[in-house]
């Protein structure tokens, strides 16, 4: 989280939020800063006030702290053991973190040694935080022995203080205090874990709504470059068939010549308008006025004007439809009418002008065929677009199909070439756009 994320919260939230984001990039970068800090803050809290009673008596002062019944249950040691000692406890923090088993055990092997001489220190609270440490930062399966080595120690106190304490009370409270020193390391355990489960699950989705983002883009360009293809394809194939059959006329019969330029410069046009819609909705516009003009997307009443393109070009076309087709969907008719197209397109480019073709189109059930058969040459080698795996006609009708669970075959028939689509009609999760 950055300083940005709490800017929602309340504002004291907010700043103790931005404050503790702080702290932990600090520590990120100086782990020693904090470990040193807790020893600091121990020595002074724990170990140095026990030094100064220390002095104190040895100056004079025999009355000590706390009534007569508690001096007398523990040994009082000389100045230089009791350094040791608070050493022994304190320093092994410096590594509680990164070692937190060999703290634990160093920190817990002085405390019973301690308390074997009989001996009470206000340093012993670093078998707490030891404790603390190594819920928060060890392996889960070394703490039942831990906490059997904790219970086994505080016993040893208990027996040791029985003569001013009740072994219970004294138990009750120690095991308490370390019960909580367990269960603030393992809650603070568990929260830094669902914290980092949530970056995680966050970082994967935002990897994946890339991902989509990219995915998507690459389905939309993939379905322009098909829709491009499939227009630039057919009309050219008709105005490089019009223009040859107009040079041919031109010296026999002018007025075929003329009317053959008058149906290029519709063909042009039209595969023109249909460019601008598919190129328009890639255009990024600032206001009404800059957008494009779009038209609807062919369907099924448009492959009547499709075949009188194509039989202007030359190929003689019959076209039949059976079954409901007023019922299918957009998706479906542009999906049917763009391989009708590509099929048509491929037989006036290979089996050339005067031609005879079918075209049938036929609704049963849940099926849709779509069948183009030409009595043109049937050699494969005379049809390198169908038969050539890649080529980007045969591809493109093949994904179409397979966006309603169809296929495509072609192939040599008869005297000519046939190509047939099948669709799948039944409700399913996928669609032509």
């Amino acid at each position: 989280m950055t300083d940005d994320d709490f800017s929602g919260m309340g504002p004291l939230v907010a700043r103790l939020g931005q404050i503790g984001q702080r702290l932990r990039n600090a520590d990120r970068a100086r782990p020693w800063v904090l470990d040193t800090a807790v020893v600091v803050l121990v020595v002074l809290l724990f170990c140095l006030p026990d030094l100064l009673h220390a002095v104190d008596a040895i100056g004079g002062d025999r009355d000590g702290d706390g009534p007569r019944r508690f001096r007398l249950a523990f040994t009082t040691l000389p100045v230089a053991a009791m350094l040791a000692l608070q050493a022994g406890l304190v320093l092994p923090l410096l590594w509680r973190r990164r070692a937190p088993v060999v703290a634990f055990g160093a920190v817990t092997a002085v405390f019973v040694l301690q308390w074997s001489l009989g001996a009470a220190l206000r340093a012993d609270v670093a078998l707490f935080v030891a404790l603390y440490s190594l819920a928060l930062h060890g392996r889960l399966r070394q703490l039942p022995w831990a906490c059997a080595v904790t219970a086994g120690a505080l016993g040893l106190v208990a027996a040791r203080v029985s003569a001013a304490v009740s072994v219970w009370d004294a138990l009750f409270f120690l095991l308490s205090t370390a019960t909580a020193a367990l269960a603030l390391g393992l809650v603070i355990r568990i929260r830094r874990a669902q914290l980092a489960v949530l970056r995680d699950r966050a970082a994967r989705l935002e990897v994946e709504r890339d991902q989509r983002g990219r995915l998507a883009v690459a389905a939309e360009r993939a379905r322009v470059a098909r829709e491009m293809h499939d227009i630039v394809g057919h009309n050219l194939s008709v105005i490089i068939t019009l223009a040859d059959a107009g040079a041919y006329a031109t010296v026999s019969a002018p007025e075929r010549g003329e009317e053959a330029l008058h149906l290029i410069g519709d063909t042009g046009r039209q595969a023109l308008s249909e460019l601008r819609r598919v190129l328009g909705v890639l255009r990024e516009t600032d206001g009404p006025r800059d957008e494009p003009e779009l038209s609807p997307q062919p369907g099924l009443t448009d492959i009547d004007a499709l075949c009188e393109g194509v039989r202007a070009a030359g190929l003689d076309v019959v076209y039949r439809v059976a079954g409901d087709v007023d019922t299918l969907d957009s998706g479906v008719q542009l999906t049917v009418y763009r391989i009708a197209q590509e099929a048509l397109t491929n037989t006036l480019k290979h089996a050339g002008a005067g031609t005879r073709a079918n075209l049938s189109i036929a609704v049963e059930g849940a099926r849709l065929t779509i069948t183009v058969q030409d009595f043109g040459p049937p050699s494969p080698a005379e049809r390198p677009d169908t038969t050539n795996e890649e080529g980007h006609g045969l591809v493109g009708m093949r994904e179409r199909a397979a966006l309603y669970g169809g296929h495509v075959s072609t192939g040599p028939a008869g005297p000519g070439w046939t190509v047939r689509a099948t669709l799948d009609l039944a409700p399913q999760g996928g669609g032509a756009r």
